[in-house]
C-alpha cells in the first residue's frame, strides 16, 4: 500500500477526543470480561514479555482504566515476566496527550509506579500494517476502530456514509471492506505467538439492522447528509465538496467479520486463525440517557454535538475544496455542527447515537 493510498484520520486533539467520547469508554468497559478471559487462557512463554497491543488508541483516555486491570491481571498470573504495552495509532494521532496521561501528567493517577516490570511504547503504525515481530503478540486488543478502511473505495453522490450507499458504490465498499479485514487477521496472525489471543470490538450491523445512531428515532448518518445537502442547496459548499465528504467508513454485519474465519480454505484460517466468542451489543448513548435524567434539551444539545464533531469532523473539513482559506472551512465546519445542535435542540427526545458493536474473541492455534 503507498503512502498516497492511505487514509489518514485524525481525531480531535489535546486529550479532548476521550472527554467527548463517553460511550466509547463504556464500550471498552464492557469488554473487560472476554479479555480478562483471554488472560486467563494466554500461555505460559517463560523468558518472554507479555506484549500487548492497543491497536487505534488514539489519546488512550478511553480505554485507560480497561489496561489498568489488564496489567494488573497479567501481573498477577504471570509474575515473573515484563509486561510490554505498545499503544499504536496513525503518526497524525495524539500521542503528547497519550503520555501525558500514561505519565501522570493529568488529574488521573498513573498505573506506572504500581508495576516493576512494565514498559510503555507507542508505535505510529496503523493495524493495517505490522506493529511488533512475528510471534510475540499475546494479547491485541483494539476497539471502535476498524471500521476506518484503509482507502476510500469511491465516493457516495447521494450520502456520506456506506450505510445510506447502494449500487456500484455500496458494492466498492463491500469489497474494499473484505479486503481490509482480511489484511488486518493476516498482519495480526503473523504477529500473535501460538494460544495468543485478539480481543476486538468494531462497530457494526446488527441482525436487526440496527448501527450506530441508528437504533430508532433520527438517524444520525441520514441527518449529516440532509445538512450537507441543505450546504449544497444554499450554495456554502459544491455538489463535488459534498461527494468528497464521504466517510472512508464501513460497518460489517456478523456474516462479514466471520467470513474469512469461518471458511476452512481461507488464507486467515490456515493461518490458524479461529473464532472464540461473537456477539452484538447496543450501548447507550450516554449524553441521551442524561438528557432523559435532566430533561433539558438545550444541555443535551450541547453536550452531544461535541462526540459526533470528535470523529467526523477531520474528515469533512478535508472534502473542502483547497482552494477555501482555513477560515473559510473552519466557519463552514463550525456552522454545519451548529446547525445539526439546533436541530437536536428542536427535537431532543428523537436524537442520540447509541453503539453497536461486534464482540469478538479471536485465538491463534498451537
Amino acid at each position: 500500500m503507498s503512502a498516497d493510498d492511505k487514509i489518514h484520520v485524525a481525531m480531535t486533539g489535546g486529550g479532548d477526543y476521550s472527554t467527548a467520547t463517553k460511550g466509547a469508554k463504556d464500550v471498552i468497559d464492557g469488554a473487560w470480561p472476554l479479555v480478562r478471559d483471554a488472560i486467563d487462557k494466554a500461555p505460559q512463554r517463560a523468558g518472554h514479555a507479555f506484549t500487548i497491543t492497543d491497536m487505534g488508541c488514539a489519546d488512550a483516555g478511553t480505554s485507560y482504566d480497561m489496561m489498568g486491570e489488564v496489567l494488573q491481571a497479567v501481573q498477577s498470573r504471570f509474575p515473573p515476566r515484563d509486561i510490554q504495552l505498545v499503544y499504536t495509532d496513525q503518526p497524525q494521532n495524539d500521542f503528547n496527550a497519550l503520555f501525558r496521561l500514561v505519565h501522570g501528567l493529568t488529574p488521573l493517577p498513573s498505573y506506572l509506579d504500581d508495576f516493576d516490570q512494565l514498559q510503555i511504547l507507542a508505535s505510529a503504525t496503523s493495524f493495517y500494517d505490522s506493529i511488533v515481530p512475528a510471534g510475540t503478540l499475546d494479547l491485541g486488543f483494539s476497539a471502535t476502530a476498524m471500521h476506518w478502511l484503509s482507502r476510500k473505495p469511491c465516493n457516495i453522490p447521494d450520502h456520506v456514509h456506506a450505510v445510506g450507499a447502494s449500487g456500484l458504490a455500496l458494492s466498492d465498499y463491500q469489497i474494499q471492506a473484505a479486503e481490509d479485514w482480511e489484511t488486518i487477521l493476516m498482519r495480526r496472525a503473523v504477529e500473535m505467538a501460538p494460544g495468543a489471543r485478539l480481543v476486538l470490538v468494531n462497530f457494526g450491523i446488527d441482525d436487526e439492522g440496527r448501527y450506530l445512531g441508528n437504533t430508532g428515532g433520527i438517524n444520525m448518518f441520514n441527518t449529516f447528509s440532509s445538512l450537507w445537502q441543505e450546504r449544497v442547496a444554499d450554495g456554502t459548499i459544491t455538489a463535488a465538496e459534498y461527494e468528497a465528504m464521504t466517510l472512508p467508513q464501513y460497518y460489517r454485519n456478523v456474516q462479514e467479520f466471520r467470513a474469512p474465519l469461518d471458511d476452512p480454505g481461507s488464507p486467515v484460517s490456515l493461518a490458524g486463525l479461529r473464532v472464540e466468542h461473537c456477539e452484538t451489543r447496543v450501548v447507550p448513548c450516554p449524553f441521551a440517557a442524561e438528557f432523559a435524567r435532566h430533561g433539558d434539551g438545550a444541555r443535551f444539545a450541547r453536550d452531544y454535538i461535541p462526540t459526533l464533531r470528535s470523529w467526523s469532523a477531520a474528515t469533512f473539513r478535508a472534502g473542502l475544496d483547497t482552494s477555501r482559506s482555513d477560515a473559510e472551512r473552519d466557519a463552514i465546519i463550525d456552522g454545519f455542527y451548529s446547525g445539526y445542535e439546533v436541530r437536536v435542540r428542536e427535537s431532543p427526545g428523537n436524537h442520540g447515537m447509541d453503539y453497536v458493536h461486534v464482540y469478538m474473541t479471536i485465538a491463534k492455534e498451537g
